[in-house]
């Protein structure tokens, strides 16, 4: 997807390895020093929106490509100010946020987002043995943190966590009668029996059974399936629930007229 930017802004690309092959994420402006990483439409497992906020080029850049790779859409802010705006356009599954922000610091930000009533789970993160930022950021709404140098798989497993409590899910492999998801393994199947499935048909699939029982509408589905920055069409996923029905039944995923779909176990007997 071709981006155009005015000429005095430099721009730069960023890649992350899918299987055998490398993907071009975007070309993003560089502006002032400000590097804005994004995610691609080039991603597997599951179908959540991440919202990392952090200041350092390169920790941003190593966030977003691991968050990518993991199947997340991603977007990036590099200051409160950006942050907060995203927030204020865009549905977000989780947020990592640093708390040495730029413009508008962490916590005030946090802050801000809890009384105005934004829930989605934020992961902190924190200098290393700064065991007073620990305690300011949990009293101001935050769900967890991670101290400074940390792993990404601590990072990625903390937010696949926060994900599922958020949910009211326990346990990273979730059922719905005789279908099983393996989000951390991005596997799937039917009383046992492995089924393969695309890298949308398992963001759509996860996405519907991180959130069973509830009504989905197409426009939900289709902002979680892609980054900020593709160009969404919601009449896709249609076709990504045409092919689920086909590979797993038909029975599993209802249509609520007017309304969106919904996961349904067949073998409880409910309508």
């Amino acid at each position: 997807m071709a981006v155009a930017y005015p000429p005095w802004i430099a721009k730069v690309e960023v890649s992350v390895r899918h299987y055998e092959k490398v993907w071009t994420i975007a070309s993003e402006p560089l502006l002032n020093g400000s590097f804005i990483p994004r995610s691609s439409d080039y991603a597997i497992n599951v179908a959540l929106r991440v919202l990392v906020v952090e200041d350092e080029v390169l920790l941003s850049r190593q966030l977003a490509n691991a968050f990518t790779d993991a199947g997340y859409a991603v977007d990036c802010a590099t200051d409160g100010e950006q942050a907060d705006l995203l927030t204020h356009s865009e549905q977000y599954d989780a947020v990592v946020l640093d708390l040495g922000l730029p413009k508008i610091d962490g916590l005030s930000l946090l802050r801000r987002w809890r009384e105005a009533g934004l829930f989605a789970p934020v992961l902190i993160l924190t200098a290393r043995g700064s065991w007073h930022e620990k305690v300011q950021g949990i009293d101001s709404g935050a769900d967890d943190y991670v101290a400074k140098p940390f792993r990404m798989e601590e990072v990625l497993a903390r937010i696949r966590a926060l994900i599922r409590r958020a949910s009211g899910l326990a346990h990273a492999e979730l059922r719905c009668g005789a279908l099983a998801l393996d989000a951390p393994g991005a596997r799937a199947s039917v009383a046992g029996v492995p089924v393969k499935l695309t890298s949308h048909e398992f963001r759509v699939l996860s996405y519907l059974m991180h959130h069973r029982g509830r009504v989905v509408s197409r426009s939900e589905l289709t902002e979680h399936i892609y980054a900020q920055d593709f160009d969404r069409d919601s009449n896709t996923v249609e076709v990504f629930i045409a092919r689920l029905r086909r590979k797993l039944g038909a029975s599993f995923i209802e249509t609520v007229r007017g309304l969106g779909y919904r996961m349904h176990d067949p073998s409880s007997g409910d309508v």
